[in-house]
């Protein structure tokens, strides 16, 4: 029994021995060694495994490992470039913005300084009160009230620049005028202008709100007038019946001299409009006459009856004195004015290539009708109609004044306003008044509102008949160079 457990045991030992000696160290140093990185020896077999920062190789047997860190650098490198780059655009974007906005202030206030701003301010608050009947726009507020001045608020085109309409964030309606051109040398007169214009509180002229010096031709922001020009009433349906009676005629007529009588002798420095015409009387909602654009204006020296400056106006309505001499005086106004009554009368544009050659000229025609005593087959039918052959003769007669080829024997506007008083007074007889009031309603009734026309540039060449003689020779010779290009 003994000996058999003791050969159990020799057999054990022997076997054990056996496998001992076939366990070779696989990981041992050397061209054995199957791993690249790591390799743990495991009996009879070993193990390979990758270090940190290593992942295995599935396409290798036996331990081949790759770097992991090189993909996740370069994604992180990457990542890294991508928001660096994009701060510095940013940051450049920035930088730019500012030195652009810095730029755009410095020539704001470049143009504000140049188109007098600091004297504008200092006048119009001189103890640093606050401005009560005007207001400095900026630009900005402009811009968003004319929507960038977009095409569809436009309401007018001249020869002076371009009438948009504005609505400010309150919804207060503007009328905001770009001009065209600047004169540098009369900046100093231009803000004089601006602010005896905004103290004129007159029911019949446009009020001036204030204007925008941060470009670099002043733009001035007038109160909206809804309701059209006087020129787009007279012509729009010329040929029938309209709100334009008689009545309604002397009305207009008289409110315009009112404002304009008041311009030449009420305001604290007279000022001549220059530029009287049907365009720049404008209609408000009620229909009241109200004189606008302000833009050929000129203050006159109260010392002074007169002032010599470049001949400014339209033609048609032009006085050709001052377009012979240069020398502007309240009377050139009574002559353009005079020409807005003969266009009021007898519907007929101031110059037109329309009508035969001795016609052309309103004024010229007006004359040589009155002085061959056919004045009632131009006027109006609808006038000739509606007011006796005495007010209208009386009327014309007016308009012969005013056209006066001397400007000193024209009226002035304050004569002008009495005779036209003296006719409104003439409508107001009993059999008269229930007519006169069923008018006023019907006017105040109308809806036919539109907006501003473009102003009209009239060009024409009317020429003379042999038999007009005296004054009216004198007075057709000067028209005609007037109207010719010099």
């Amino acid at each position: 029994m003994h000996d058999k457990q003791q050969k159990e045991i020799n057999i054990t030992v022997y076997i054990s021995h056996i496998f001992l000696v076939a366990d070779t160290n696989e990981c041992a140093s050397g061209p054995s060694n199957p791993c690249t990185h790591i390799c743990k020896n495991i009996g009879g077999s070993h193990k390979c495994s990758c270090p940190k920062g290593y992942i295995e190789n599935g396409e290798k047997k036996d331990g081949g490992c790759v770097k992991i860190h090189n993909s996740r650098f370069i994604l992180r490198l990457s990542l890294g470039l991508s928001i660096t780059s994009l701060f510095i655009v940013v940051l450049a974007g920035l930088i730019y913005f500012f030195i652009k906005k810095r730029e755009l202030m410095k020539i704001r206030k470049k143009f504000f300084e140049q188109n007098g701003g600091i004297l504008l301010t200092q006048q119009l608050s001189p103890n640093g009160e606050t401005m009560d009947s005007s207001k400095i726009f900026s630009i900005e507020e402009l811009k968003e009230a004319t929507n960038n001045y977009s095409e569809d608020r436009i309401l007018g085109k001249g020869g002076y620049g371009i009438v948009y309409k504005g609505i400010l964030k309150d919804g207060r309606q503007l009328a905001i005028k770009k001009s065209r051109v600047a004169d540098k040398t009369q900046v100093e007169q231009f803000i004089n202008e601006v602010v005896i214009l905004t103290q004129i509180n007159h029911r019949n002229v446009v009020k001036l709100l204030g204007c925008c010096l941060e470009t670099e031709v002043p733009m001035l922001v007038y109160e909206f007038i809804s309701n059209g020009t006087l020129f787009e009433h007279i012509h729009r349906n010329k040929g029938i019946t309209s709100w334009l009676t008689w009545a309604n005629c002397i009305k207009l007529a008289a409110e315009a001299v009112d404002a304009l009588s008041y311009l030449h002798s009420a305001a604290s420095i007279p000022i001549i409009h220059r530029d009287v015409k049907s365009t720049n009387i404008l209609l408000d909602e009620t229909y009241t006459a109200k004189i606008s654009d302000f833009g050929a204006s000129r203050l006159v020296p109260i010392d002074q009856t007169q002032v010599t400056t470049l001949v400014q106006g339209t033609l048609g309505y032009l006085d050709p004195q001052y377009f012979q001499t240069s020398q502007l005086t309240e009377k050139s106004d009574v002559y353009s004015f005079g020409v807005l009554l003969a266009e009021l009368l007898t519907r007929e544009k101031p110059l037109s290539i329309e009508r035969k050659t001795e016609e052309r000229n309103l004024a010229i025609y007006f004359l040589m009708s009155m002085e061959e005593d056919r004045l009632m087959d131009i006027l109006d039918p609808q006038l000739v109609r509606e007011a006796s052959e005495e007010r209208l003769v009386t009327m014309g007669k007016l308009v012969k004044k005013c056209l006066n080829v001397h400007g000193e024997d024209r009226p002035t506007m304050k004569e002008v306003g009495l005779e036209l008083e003296g006719l409104k007074k003439q409508n107001r007889h009993p059999w008269a008044d229930e007519n006169h009031q069923e008018d006023t309603n019907n006017l105040m009734e109308q809806k036919d509102l539109y907006p501003l026309s473009s102003n009209i540039n009239y060009n024409g060449n009317p020429s003379t008949g042999e038999f007009v003689s005296g004054q009216y020779t004198v007075q057709i010779d000067m028209i005609n160079e007037m109207n010719q290009p010099r």
